[in-house]
């Protein structure tokens, strides 16, 4: 059988986050899908090669972020192997039109969706309904703790919409400045 297409790119209302549709394959014994294809990824202009992959499992109601790394700057290619998540990505690119407003989206383990978010975004999620999450995601450039940074997630200006209001957050998430605070110290992205 032929190689045919295994990745569909969705644009997103923010220039260059993307929703990927991955094919998932079916049967009486369960399922398959191809993740990622270094050809697939290529066609639709996005990188072909990632220098790190994460995995992080999470509890019910947790909440992780919004979180960003500036050098070397990275883009994201999330998606859920397990359990279902909201996920957002907020717009820090001091030249863009967008800067500052955020989409959210739902990724779980049965609806074939992955979430490109490139460099120049903060990225959080949330872990929705009874069970824990686990999320699987490629990064571009290695993990560099000198130069991460976060934006608080309930920040006002910001105004993101989470489903959840009663969440779970860590000490150091509860401590990240806002995004005013942010804007006044715009790191340099590189």
């Amino acid at each position: 059988m032929p190689w045919s297409r295994q990745v569909h790119a969705i644009a997103c209302p923010i220039e260059g986050l993307l929703l990927l549709e991955i094919n998932i394959h079916k049967d009486d014994r369960g399922s398959f899908s191809e993740c990622y294809r270094a050809e697939s990824f290529r066609e639709i202009g996005l990188p072909s090669q990632f220098a790190q992959d994460n995995h992080s499992r999470s509890l019910p109601g947790v909440l992780r972020g919004l979180h960003y790394q500036t050098d070397p700057a990275q883009g994201k290619l999330v998606q859920v192997i397990r359990g279902r998540i909201w996920d957002v990505a907020v717009d820090l690119r001091p030249t863009s039109s967008t800067f500052g407003q955020y989409y959210g989206v739902e990724l779980t383990d049965k609806n074939g969706l992955q979430f490109w978010i490139p460099a120049g975004f903060a990225h959080g999620f949330v872990v929705l309904g009874d069970e824990p999450a686990d999320v699987y995601y490629k990064v571009t450039a290695p993990y560099n703790p000198s130069t991460e940074g976060g934006i608080r997630y309930d920040d006002q200006q910001l105004a993101i919409r989470w489903p959840l209001q009663d969440v779970k957050i860590s000490s150091r998430d509860q401590g990240l400045p806002s995004f005013e605070q942010y804007r006044k110290n715009t790191p340099q992205w590189r």
